[in-house]
């Protein structure tokens, strides 16, 4: 014992010595009414909250002691972090002992088709809820798990107003198939379809009505959903009512303002004049061109900001109504949500209306329950053509924006254009638009109207009957629907650069459902043998299910321009592409799949677990011969600090090993037919009158022997709390092998139906450490304090490519296109190499650090510069990413901030690349002027040849450190004298990042920076009200 006792004391003392500072002088008081404070070992608590009439009276001293200001009589409360709060009569020297609060411990976290008490998980997951406090702008669900998961890496795409995320947990398992992972909302599984105007599923939810998301990372925690689970699964729970809760109406809303934070740097009028000056000459073609002509002729030249013409400061707003309580037996909730956020890049502009529902009324002295979920959505989209960032880097700054000029006026509305003689045929439009020079960015956003909207119902109805007589043994049925329906429409106007004379006016339609059922029975049984009703001997519970899962979708587009009034076909329309014109635009697709599943769990003497699971998912994307595939897993845990010789070390509140293996599938990204021979029809002005109206087909590319990609996942963890749960972490490793990848590749000629075909091509693996946890190092009446922080090691590597051999073959990435001159791909797959490695060569320099041009390294020693001389440089994913947060209470106010970094990221600068030819036979070129970066300018390639754009001295590092937000609030009870409870906030977003990268922002979704609509610096003002 009294080694125990020399392990105990100092951990203690030590986590709580810098409280004692802060509370000191509330030790001192002379109260009426004096007491201590004991745990269950007889040791003083030092630091426990006493409270009376909802207001904080005292704090315990080092020796557990307290002396308060209160009459004798008054009921009073004593907390304290990790144990149970305790109600008693204040009376002098009364002696409050309090016990161990296992609800951290036992939390319900929500699993596969079930939940489990967080102590009892095998598997690596991780359950998290919204931080009420501390958070930034959150109008996606996505906006909630940013830099606080280990393992999750969310990189949202730029900074569109309503833009979704790119979610990968532990680095995707995938080469060009999905890495998306699966999402599940209140039990119903999303389709891969999306729906046309939103970003990802996640979109669908407000992040308002969100209670919890669980993230299951590791096979052991996804095998139960099978053939789609090999990039993790991540559940959404969304809130509901409480049983016997008085009616209860709450507001939260906001409203923030938006900037840019940074524009790259490009000549100004008076600089590019005199750059062009220098390198054409003063009486050249190019000098002319500068700026504009007025209608008698005369050259003015203007001074242009372009980005400062495209962006603005933007205001948002966000408001949500709830209204929760329960009547009876059957609690309800009902919320709506409104969402108005522009963006920064003028014409953009995101609106959603959202309404959701829940009843979960229970019957037969709670046996029979029900939750019943409904989510509408409305989203309004309104586009800025992404086209007008880039234009805005190269457009002639000595151009206004507007100018009193004939032709500007009679052809491109008044905007400035690059133009050219027209070959119309119409004698009153005799100058277009020159089709090879930069848009004026500005004519871009205003005359082009691009918006979408968007309709979403989620629904699920869920019961539970925990059978009479017979409780071990509950029945389960969850049947939902997603039902979706989107359309945009583009318009353009006939004076516009990109569709001068005809205009254009087109949309796109897309109608989606996804129906599901699932039911499973539970047995669950204890049996006490020695021990005790919560910690029996022995605990069995063994499930079983299955699962009909139908997603359909359909599409539908037309588009075409119009002949004008001063045209002998006006009215009439131009280029049409449609279903009335006959052609095939109308596609409709679906996929069943099929499922049995069943998980065992058994928990020996409390301390020893085992997890079993097993599921068999029937495809009909897979010819019948490979439609069906087994997915096991098996996890194994081991709860050390219920050994004897743990047991009796208070400080140890959790210590439990886990170790997991099992295989997961998928077979999204691949479509609903690839495996079967169909045939597409003819389009229209293209029959062949040989036999009946002349309609022939041909023939598609097809593969019957398509099979899932398989991930065989290994993992090993530690989970420790200490000290009353103030201090917890979890340690993970991993070692993920994927088999079967699937990508397109090359076939030969004469081998199929065309030249690519959909394959398994090989396999590659993942292996990472994530590291997590959670401290709270001061906890005292007044003061607290709370920090977090998490870090992920993951690298990837192909290991195998069955479509080819020999050590320069490489199967090209599907995110490593670039579009400077006739286009390409930077990244490839290669055995032995990092997924999407940048696939580059290596550029030689000059004595003074600058790229020399078309000079690279022959490292073939051949002598000749070509393909096989490019080696594999850097990849776009991290090495480590990391999150911080932190968040500090003191009476009614609060501050806190989350950070992020990421190290070993690079990234390819497209538009530097596109940027760097400043010789005479680019800038000025095909009768336009282009502007160039200062950097560009600085580096002074004049004549580069093809392979330039591949040189690996675009590939940047982008490694950064990020503080995502900063936020401090006051809570408060009453409002102006009325019972109104809330909480004023304000906070600061996308506050500062360091970097060594020089775009824009190092924080690129593909490793291809390529003008990303950029994440603005945002400042926000929020309130919640509780009536």
């Amino acid at each position: 014992m009294m080694k125990q006792v020399k392990f105990k004391l100092p951990l203690r003392n030590l986590a709580i010595a810098a409280s004692l500072f802060l509370s000191a002088t509330a030790f001192a008081q002379s109260g009426a009414v004096k007491g201590q404070v004991k745990d269950a070992t007889g040791e003083p608590i030092i630091g426990a909250t006493i409270t009376a009439n909802g207001k904080a009276v005292g704090v315990t001293d080092f020796d557990g002691n307290y002396s308060i200001n209160v009459p004798k009589g008054t009921e009073i409360t004593i907390s304290y972090v990790g144990m149970s709060s305790k109600k008693v009569t204040a009376s002098d020297n009364l002696v409050i002992t309090l016990k161990d609060d296992n609800k951290t411990l036992n939390e319900v976290v929500v699993i596969g088709y079930g939940t489990a008490k967080k102590n009892d998980l095998t598997g690596s997951v991780t359950a998290i809820k919204p931080d009420a406090m501390n958070h930034g702008l959150q109008t996606n669900a996505t906006d909630m798990m940013q830099g606080k998961i280990a393992g999750v890496n969310v990189t949202s795409k730029g900074g569109v107003p309503g833009s979704g995320a790119t979610i990968r947990v532990r680095g995707g398992s995938s080469l060009n198939a999905s890495n998306d992972p699966l999402i599940v909302i209140d039990g119903l599984a999303m389709d891969s379809y999306g729906v046309k105007g939103l970003s990802n599923p996640l979109s669908m939810v407000n992040p308002n009505d969100i209670e919890s998301f669980t993230v299951l990372k590791d096979a052991s925690a996804t095998a139960i959903y099978g053939s789609r689970a090999s990039n993790g699964v991540i559940i959404i729970t969304t809130k509901k009512g409480r049983k016997g809760q008085k009616p209860q109406v709450s507001y939260s809303g906001n409203v923030s303002v938006s900037t840019k934070k940074k524009t790259l740097e490009v000549m100004d009028g008076p600089a590019y004049t005199e750059f062009i000056k220098n390198l054409y000459g003063e009486n050249s073609d190019a000098y002319k061109a500068l700026g504009w002509y007025d209608n008698d002729g005369n050259q003015h030249f203007a001074n242009t900001n372009w980005q400062d013409q495209i962006y603005r400061t933007a205001l948002s707003t966000d408001h949500n109504v709830t209204v929760s309580g329960g009547v009876g037996n059957m609690p309800y909730r009902v919320s709506m949500g409104y969402t108005n956020s522009q963006g920064i890049v003028k014409t953009s502009n995101f609106e959603r209306y959202t309404a959701s529902f829940n009843l979960s009324p229970s019957f037969l002295k709670d046996h029979l329950t029900f939750n019943i979920n409904a989510k509408g959505m409305i989203a309004k989209n309104k586009y800025a053509d992404g086209g007008a960032i880039g234009a805005a880097l190269y457009m002639d700054p000595t151009k206004p924006v507007t100018a009193d000029n004939s032709i500007y006026n009679n052809y491109f509305g008044g905007y400035t254009q690059w133009y050219t003689k027209a070959e119309f045929g119409d004698a009153s439009w005799s100058q277009t638009s020159n089709r090879n020079g930069t848009s004026n960015p500005v004519a871009t956003l205003n005359q082009k109207d691009d918006h979408s909207i968007s309709r979403t119902l989620i629904g699920n109805i869920e019961g539970n009957y925990k059978v009479q007589g017979l409780e071990d043994l509950q029945l389960h049925v969850n049947a939902g629907m997603d039902i979706s329906n989107g359309k945009q429409t583009t318009t353009w106007s006939p004076f516009s650069k990109e569709n001068n004379y005809y205009g254009f006016y087109g949309w796109t339609n897309q109608k989606s459902y996804n129906l599901q059922l699932s039911m499973y029975a539970q047995y669950s049984h204890d049996w006490l043998g020695n021990g005790t009703k919560d910690a029996p001997d022995h605990h069995f519970d063994i499930m079983g299910g299955y699962e009909w899962q139908h997603f359909h979708n359909q599409t539908d587009y037309a588009n075409w321009g119009t002949y004008p009034s001063t045209n002998t076909l006006a009215g009439q329309k131009f280029n049409e592409r449609s279903t009335e014109h006959g052609d095939i635009t109308l596609m409709k697709t679906e996929n069943y799949l099929v499922s049995f599943f069943g998980r065992m769990n058994y928990t020996l003497l409390n301390r020893y677990m085992m997890t079993f699971t097993l599921r068999d998912d029937g495809s009909s994307r897979f010819n019948k011969n490979n439609r069906w595939g087994l997915f096991p897993s098996v996890a194994l845990a081991w709860r050390l600090n219920d050994e004897a010789w743990l047991r009796d070390v208070k400080a140890i509140n959790d210590l439990k090993l886990r170790l997991g293996w099992g295989i997961t599938g998928q077979q999204e990204g691949i479509g609903d037919y690839t495996y079967i021979a169909t045939y597409t029809p003819n389009i229209a002005h293209a029959y062949y009158p040989l036999l009946g109206d002349g309609t022939t087909y041909r023939p598609d590319v097809y593969n019957p022997n398509l099979t899932w990609e398989k991930t065989t996942t290994w993992n090993a963890g530690l989970d420790l709390s200490l000290l009353n749960n103030r201090l917890g972490f979890s340690v993970d490793y991993y070692y993920r092998k994927t088999k079967d990848l699937i990508n397109s590749v090359f076939v030969s000629a004469g081998g199929n139906f065309g030249n690519k075909m959909t394959s398994n091509v090989g396999s590659l693996h993942n292996s990472g450490i994530e590291f997590a946890t959670t401290v709270r190092p001061i906890v005292t009446k007044d003061f607290s304090w709370e920090m977090n922080y998490n870090i992920t090691y993951n690298k990837n590597k192909v290991d195998e490519l069955l479509t080819g051999s020999g050590s320069n073959y490489y199967v090209d990435s599907r995110d490593g296109g670039i579009s400077i001159g006739t286009g390409g791909n930077v990244e490839a797959n290669a055995v032995g190499h990092s997924v999407n490695a940048f696939h580059v060569y290596q550029q030689v320099y000059d004595t003074n650090g600058k790229p020399i041009t078309n000079t690279f390294v022959d490292r073939n020693n051949d002598g000749v510069i070509n393909d096989a001389d490019k080696y594999y440089y850097y990849k776009p994913t991290p090495d480590v990413t990391m999150g911080f947060g932190s968040k500090f209470l003191y009476k009614n106010w609060d501050l806190g901030f989350t950070m992020r970094a990421s190290l070993g990221n690079y990234v390819y600068n497209h538009n530097l690349a596109a940027s760097m030819n400043v010789g005479k036979g680019s800038v000025y070129q095909l009768a336009y002027l282009g502007n160039r970066l200062t950097e560009a300018v600085a580096i002074g390639i004049t004549t580069p040849e093809t392979n330039q754009v591949y040189s690996d001295y675009f590939v940047q590092n982008a490694s950064f450190l990020k503080m995502d937000n900063i936020t401090l609030g006051y809570s408060f009870q009453t409002l102006f004298g009325a019972k109104i409870s809330g909480r004023a906030y304000a906070t600061v977003q996308n506050v500062f990042t360091i970097t060594k990268y020089k775009g824009i922002d190092p924080e690129v979704d593909n490793g291809v920076d390529n003008n990303i609509y950029p994440r603005p610096f945002q400042a926000i003002a929020g309130v919640t009200l509780n009536f």
